[in-house]
């Protein structure tokens, strides 16, 4: 494994300074707008997907056209955004091939599309299903428990590649160890890959999909590789009848397309510095398989000895440094010295440092420490509730 630990370590410091320099761009004194999506149809050419048990549907068939239905109504609905497909034809395109279309086109957003199956089961598991990177590790499991018969199907697509063991070094999609690395690192994104998921999650309940199986964080290659919010969509079971003939049908691949830019568009509002109603935070969708928080030592919000001047009426602004599923201690070696302040979104917990009463001097601050923390901004504090500032 030592050639695997040796890949693994390059990856990440690749994967992190691409992430710090997007973050860091999107931190610039420019208002944030989202200009470039990027839609992948899943698989594709020799590679199927997967197949009806009649073998006349196939994946990579069915996807591809729903991706060209959602890249028209966002060139329609949004002109102001650039659309990119990773396909537009029955192609095959290597996984690292779709990542690095959108990290070339500097895509704000990177939408996944696929179906999913189960082997042997005509009317198993149904529903669709929002995916966005991380690991599963609950305790008492097995890392092969929840999802991971899935990620392993999507990340195997790398084995149809030429030469394939050279080009990523060693990465065994049916190998446990080989997604120990995806613990390593913090998903710069995280915040705003689950935000989009909600959306969709949301927006395709109820519609030609009936069924919600819930946003999971799972080790998708493809999402591991691209710098920027990124989430993957499992649109329904081919291998359940209801399902497939929702699928199959022209009527429910309009539908499941007309769900996504819906919630592409309130998303995309959103970040533009709209102001949708809040967050589905306070009645978020049921996020399954994340994992377990570890208390490090932490069981309240973090405050520095001064937070009792800074308090009062009215909003507080901070620099957040980190995003995570996990509670951290305020004495954890990554704030450096700096006492954080943790707020609560959904399933997901925030880390603000350097608290102020004005924009002003939250952006002195900030000037201060954006070289320590380069995947930092300034947020606005009211109450419980966290946003970003576009300056």
């Amino acid at each position: 494994m030592d050639i695997i630990r040796n890949f693994l370590a390059v990856l990440s410091a690749l994967a992190l300074s691409s992430a710090g320099s997007a973050v860091l761009a999107q931190g610039s004194s420019s208002p944030l707008k989202l200009t470039t999506v990027v839609i992948d149809p899943g698989h594709g050419g020799k590679d199927a997907g997967c197949i009806s048990p009649s073998g006349k549907t196939m994946e990579k068939t069915v996807v591809l056209d729903i991706s060209k239905r959602l890249a028209d109504k966002i060139r329609k609905g949004c002109p102001d955004v650039k659309v990119i497909m990773t396909r537009t034809e029955d192609k095959f395109v290597e996984l690292q091939g779709r990542a690095d279309i959108a990290n070339r086109n500097k895509a704000n957003l990177f939408i996944s599309v696929h179906v999913n199956s189960v082997d042997g089961k005509r009317s198993g598991p149904n529903g669709y299903s929002v995916h966005i990177l991380g690991q599963y590790t609950s305790r008492n499991k097995d890392l092969y428990a929840g999802n991971m018969d899935v990620v392993r199907r999507e990340n195997s697509v790398i084995t149809m590649e030429d030469d394939y063991t050279t080009k990523y070094e060693g990465f065994n999609p049916n190998d446990p160890e080989s997604y120990i690395f995806m613990n390593l690192m913090q998903n710069a994104f995280l915040e705003q890959s689950f935000r989009f998921a909600q959306f969709v999650d949301k927006e395709m309940k109820g519609g030609a999909i009936r069924q919600s199986r819930g946003i999971s964080q799972d080790p998708f290659y493809v999402l591991w590789r691209t710098a920027m919010p990124s989430v993957l969509v499992e649109c329904g079971f081919m291998s359940n009848t209801a399902d497939r003939e929702a699928l199959i049908s022209e009527k429910g691949r309009e539908r499941i397309a007309s769900d996504l830019y819906d919630s592409f568009r309130k998303y995309k509002q959103e970040y533009d510095g709209g102001s949708p109603k809040q967050a589905e935070s306070q009645a978020a969708p049921t996020v399954v398989q994340q994992p377990e928080p570890s208390d490090t030592g932490t069981t309240s919000t973090a405050t520095s000895p001064s937070d009792e001047d800074i308090d009062g009426d009215g909003p507080l602004y901070g620099i957040q440094v980190l995003v995570s599923s996990r509670i951290m201690s305020g004495k954890d070696p990554f704030f450096k010295g700096n006492e954080p302040r943790r707020y609560q979104a959904g399933r997901l917990y925030k880390y603000i440092i350097g608290i102020s009463k004005t924009t002003e001097e939250a952006k002195e601050i900030y000037s201060g420490l954006k070289s320590d923390f380069p995947d930092s901004f300034v947020v606005k504090i009211e109450g419980e509730e966290v946003s970003r500032i576009n300056f």
